[in-house]
């Protein structure tokens, strides 16, 4: 996610407005930038070495690349320079608004650089989201003789905003005025020379959060940003906005309304967000793992020898009577959507549906209202997903939504919420949300099972019930599954204890290697479809994955002497058959390595592999769950060797809140 800092308060500093975005070094982004108006307590008083009155200045510093580049920047033409000869160490900077970009339009440059300003630099604008009419907003801003220094669809708020305040109004019925012109996601915060002390805010389609720091308010667009200063935060909603002063905030709707807001405080420890030690978040988070399944089993599944207790609204009868279930996410969340379908329906006896939410929203889904929408997103603002929700609801169709963000839009319009408890995730690529998503679906495939086993039960106890019907080994299922879970924290631990369980000739060979194959079968397809999305991320490696049995429908094209192929071997009734499709690749001179328990690997039937990465023991519907943190660690090693970024790889974003 792209990230809007900002500040307004009585002892506003440098080193606070960016220390938030500097010291968790967590969003992905190609620039950066911060607006500043000095002042006291919003009087637009300057304190140097005798209290004097300052020059209603913005200024403002902007750079390409990362945060280091704006902080060098800064050192070396310290903001104060831009005062009118105002300067010395006394300067203060009360208010401020800073965003780091990821680029949507034009290329990532210093012009194109948040923030941006209006032709008088009288106003500054930083936002998050695309806005769609900005075509014909700024055609029609050029005719009227505007200005523009950026390629930025950004660009015309400041633009529209100048005109507004130009009329004479005050900036609340300006800004009312110009979120009303606007169409797309946005988030946003202004801050204008005529009101210092202020910053102004407004939510569409796009997170936006404020807190109560010990001396002012703070607003950022994810909550870790402001752990350091404040556990008490309010979430802008959509169509809401805001205006922080020094000593108070003022939230209202986009038709004006007066909205009263309690803070919410959050759980989250400041740790959480910083590495403990590890080189990389990535690591640090994938060394978590084991303490997030305990955290979940002990929300979710209480020792009561009852199963799986999430504390959903609906009974038995009700999940007997659903008719199919859809499951909508996109990138690694819907990797674990994926898996949920084999469980829910090897499991609970009931049709699923998988959908990637960009391409759910886009055509036309037979829903029905005996359907559920199963809606899955750690942020809980991914955009095609929340969508999908809000499809999903006009259908009267109940959407049940997993995240790892309670306070998150979609945690707030589903019908019910399961929490994945992994608390913040820092590394763009997501290693422990993803296994939490796992089990929380495995828990809930675990729960359905049993309701529909229970329904059916008793109506084959009374004649006239609808039946259900439950696939022969579901049962057998249902045991190792729950079997496994209990005991997947300890398996995980040991995997991660001995970190040398992945081959250093594995390392090197995926490291020079151009291309990289993942394949399985079932549960396993999955995994390796997971797998290979980490590889690609993270160490900038071609790598697909494919349903083993599809080798021959043309991937073994692809085939050349040393091209490294995956097979990822966990479940017992399938292994035979992925080992004849590696031993196809074998044939053809490619490189081989199997990934899963000793009795899969280091066979005689799998002595032809070239190396392998052998799990604990473990039950095998739960096998692909502990694939996932060695898979994870086999990305992190590779993308060190290659020496890439690990925490931030290029071209992306934590969470992806526009189209």
């Amino acid at each position: 996610m792209c990230g809007i800092i900002g500040y307004t308060g009585a002892r506003a500093t440098l080193p606070l407005l960016l220390e938030g975005l500097a010291r968790l070094e967590y969003r992905g982004y190609d620039s950066a930038g911060v607006a500043l108006l000095p002042g006291r307590g919003g009087d637009g008083i300057l304190a140097t070495r005798q209290v004097m009155m300052a020059p209603a200045t913005i200024v403002v510093r902007k750079a390409a690349g990362r945060l280091d580049r704006l902080q060098q920047l800064l050192r070396k033409h310290p903001p104060e320079q831009d005062l009118n000869g105002f300067t010395g160490s006394g300067v203060i900077f009360t208010t401020g608004i800073g965003h780091t970009r990821w680029a949507t339009h034009g290329p990532p440059t210093d012009s194109n650089a948040h923030p941006h300003l209006d032709c008088r630099r009288r106003v500054a604008v930083v936002h998050n989201g695309i806005i769609e009419n900005t075509l014909s907003l700024r055609e029609e801003l050029l005719s009227r003789g505007h200005r523009f220094t950026s390629e930025t669809d950004t660009e015309v708020i400041a633009h529209l905003l100048e005109e507004a305040l130009a009329t004479g109004q005050g900036m609340y019925c300006a800004w009312l005025q110009v979120v009303a012109r606007l169409k797309g996601a946005f988030a946003l915060a202004a801050l204008t020379a005529d009101a210092p002390g202020s910053i102004w805010l407004a939510r569409f389609s796009s997170p936006l959060v404020v807190g109560r720091g010990a001396d002012g308010w703070l607003v950022a667009s994810d909550i870790p940003a402001l752990l350091p200063y404040t556990r008490e935060v309010y979430v802008l909603q959509d169509r809401e906005a805001a205006e922080l002063l020094p000593d108070q905030a003022r939230f209202f709707s986009f038709n004006g309304e007066s909205l009263t807001k309690v803070p919410q405080t959050v759980a989250w420890e400041l740790e959480q967000a910083e590495k403990g030690g590890f080189p990389d978040f990535m690591l640090k988070e994938i060394h978590e793992e084991p303490a997030v399944v305990r955290r979940l089993l002990t929300r979710y599944y209480p020792a009561t020898g009852d199963g799986p207790d999430l504390g959903l609204p609906w009974g038995d009868g009700w999940w007997a009577q659903r008719r199919k279930l859809w499951i909508v996410a996109s990138g690694t969340a819907a990797h674990a959507g994926l898996m949920a379908k084999y469980w829910l329906e090897r499991v609970a006896g009931l049709p699923v549906e998988f959908d990637v939410a960009s391409e759910f929203r886009t055509r036309e889904p037979l829903l029905s209202q005996r359907d559920l929408a199963l809606v899955i997103s750690q942020s809980g603002e991914t955009a095609d997903t929340l969508a999908g929700l809000r499809l999903c609801r006009a259908r009267g169709v109940p959407t049940l939504g997993i995240v790892n963000v309670p306070t998150s839009s979609i945690a707030r319009e589903s019908a019910a919420v399961l929490l994945t408890e992994a608390g913040p995730e820092i590394a763009v690529a997501s290693t422990k949300a993803y296994v939490a998503q796992l089990v929380v679906l495995a828990l809930l495939a675990l729960r359905v099972a049993q309701a529909r086993a229970r329904h059916a039960a008793g109506v084959a106890a009374e004649a006239g019930g609808t039946p259900v019907v439950l696939p022969e080994d579901s049962g057998t299922w249902r045991q190792q599954l729950e079997r496994g879970l209990t005991v997947l924290p300890t398996a995980i631990e040991e995997l991660l204890g001995r970190q040398v369980v992945i081959d250093p000739r594995i390392v090197e060979k995926l490291a020079s290697s151009e291309h990289v194959f993942y394949i399985g079968r079932g549960l396993d397809y999955a995994a390796a479809v997971e797998a290979a999305l980490k590889l690609k991320e993270i160490t900038y490696i071609h790598a697909e994955a494919y349903a083993a049995g599809e080798l021959k429908h043309g991937p073994l094209a692809l085939i050349g002497p040393g091209t490294p192929v995956v097979g990822i071997l966990t479940q017992d009734e399938l292994i035979s058959r992925t080992l004849a499709n590696l031993h196809e690749v074998k044939a053809r001179h490619g490189w081989v390595v199997g990934v899963g328990p000793q009795h899969a690997v280091a066979s005689d039937e799998a002595a032809f592999l070239d190396a392998y990465i052998q799990i604990p023991p473990l039950p095998g519907p739960a096998r692909p769950v502990l694939a996932a943190p060695a898979l994870q660690l086999l990305a992190y090693m590779v993308a060190r060797a290659r020496g890439t970024d690990v925490d931030r790889p290029r071209n992306l974003a934590k969470s992806v809140t526009v189209e």
